[in-house]
């Protein structure tokens, strides 16, 4: 897609104030969005609808590595259990293809109708 085209990508944007994107802030996106994707499959595979799922992420780089992808979702998912919605969430976190490619610590801290 050209939905990048336009966004400056350079050295001063990873470790400056440079305008524009990085390669870490890309993967967090990619990160919260594919984990976003896999669980609401999830919650409609265990028959219940999502009314909102919004999931944030911070990369953690340090010493040239990225050692860590810390997911925050808030989720409104009227009648869903508790434990379903752990397991949905437990499934997304190991299971959504940008989770399988990180080599990395990977937490998630869920709340569910907040």
């Amino acid at each position: 897609s050209k939905v990048l085209d336009q966004t400056p990508y350079a050295y001063g944007s990873r470790f400056e104030d440079g305008a524009g994107s990085n390669p870490e802030e890309l993967i967090a996106a990619a990160h919260a969005g594919c984990f976003t994707m896999q669980l609401s499959f999830n919650i409609d595979k265990a028959g219940y609808t999502a009314g909102r799922l919004s999931t944030d992420c911070v990369i953690t780089l340090e010493e040239g590595s990225i050692t860590e992808s810390k997911l925050t979702l808030r989720a409104e998912v009227p009648e869903m259990p508790q434990d379903k919605f752990d397991e949905a969430v437990a499934h997304a976190e190991k299971n959504c293809p940008v989770s399988k490619l990180l080599d990395t610590r990977i937490s998630v801290t869920a709340s569910l109708n907040a």
